[in-house]
């Protein structure tokens, strides 16, 4: 998961800083680490996200590993739909330039996913180490299909529900 990306706060290859314990290590070791203590996590990056991807994969083990949210600058052509089957939130900056407001050891809240619906973009707040705040718009591609999908937790989640 994520091993080939390079990490834009250290410049390394499959090499991210752990919140819990403040040391840096392989991606899905962290990742573990955070599944393992309920620490629910969102991916963030750069133009064309998922490209050259196993496809399913590619959505499935963030997943499996608890990412909740992939934020990026663009998805390549049918990773954004894959993440959507898996019941994952696959979000766009509304402004690309606010990638540059994300720090290494930001909290990110959700402000209004209680009112997710299709048409209407999403409010991140990021909130720094040293307490202040980015707060930045992102938006979606969700029919009210999909977004009964990420409510499931994935397309056949909500096929399993519909049949009980």
């Amino acid at each position: 998961m994520l091993i080939g990306a390079v990490n834009a706060y250290n410049m390394e290859t499959n090499k991210v800083k752990n919140e819990l314990t403040g040391e840096y290590g392989e991606v899905p070791a962290v990742q573990r680490a955070y599944k393992a203590a309920g620490v629910p996590t969102i991916v963030v990056g750069d133009q064309n996200y998922g490209e050259g991807s196993s496809r399913e994969h590619a959505a499935m083990e963030p997943r499996h590993l608890g990412v909740k949210a992939v934020l990026v600058k663009s998805f390549a052509r049918i990773h954004e739909t894959n993440l959507k089957k898996q019941g994952m939130l696959g979000i766009t900056f509304a402004n690309e330039s606010d990638y540059d407001k994300i720090l290494e050891d930001d909290t990110v809240n959700f402000l209004d996913l209680d009112q997710f619906a299709p048409g209407k973009q999403l409010t991140l707040e990021f909130v720094h180490a040293d307490g202040t705040k980015d707060t930045i718009l992102a938006n979606h591609t969700y029919n009210d299909q999909q977004i009964d999908w990420f409510k499931a937790g994935s397309a056949l989640n909500l096929i399993k529900q519909q049949e009980n």
